[in-house]
């Protein structure tokens, strides 16, 4: 497996199609809601298999913290690692931006995955596309 930084149109489409199977399909979140307007200001990753795209989440810079969002896997790559290289590779990048803190908003069922990367959770529960969520937080050294 192997995490990719987007660099071309190609590789952001196998982000999109990632997204689009379990955000849309799974998860039944609409397709406007999934693809917003903030992917152009977004650093996109994808994960490969081979030459398979697998994975995909997205970074931002929001009001001085790192925002990581849209993690993915498909299910039949889950519980691999997958994520949780997604993850190290977005952490690897914040860092190279001189961030010290990480943010995300999990899905509640996704807690669990984000606390066993040190994430904590910093409040109440709220629902995003329909999904019960909770916001994270990460202190990371640079």
């Amino acid at each position: 497996m192997k995490v990719k930084v987007v660099e071309n149109q190609k590789e952001l489409e196998d982000a999109f199609s990632i997204r689009k199977i379990v955000f849309v399909e799974e998860q039944n979140v609409p397709l406007e809601e999934e693809i917003d307007q903030y992917e152009d200001e977004a650093a996109h990753f994808v994960l490969y298999l081979e030459d398979a795209p697998i994975g995909a989440g997205r970074f931002r810079v929001v009001d001085g913290y790192g925002k990581i969002e849209r993690i993915c896997v498909l299910k039949e790559a889950r519980k691999t690692g997958a994520g949780k290289s997604i993850m190290n590779a977005i952490e690897n990048h914040a860092q190279t931006c001189s961030l010290q803190k990480l943010k995300l908003n999990a899905q509640t069922q996704a807690i669990p995955f984000y606390e066993g990367l040190g994430y904590e959770v910093v409040s109440d529960e709220f629902l995003d596309a329909g999904i019960p969520h909770k916001t994270m937080i990460k202190e990371i050294l640079t």
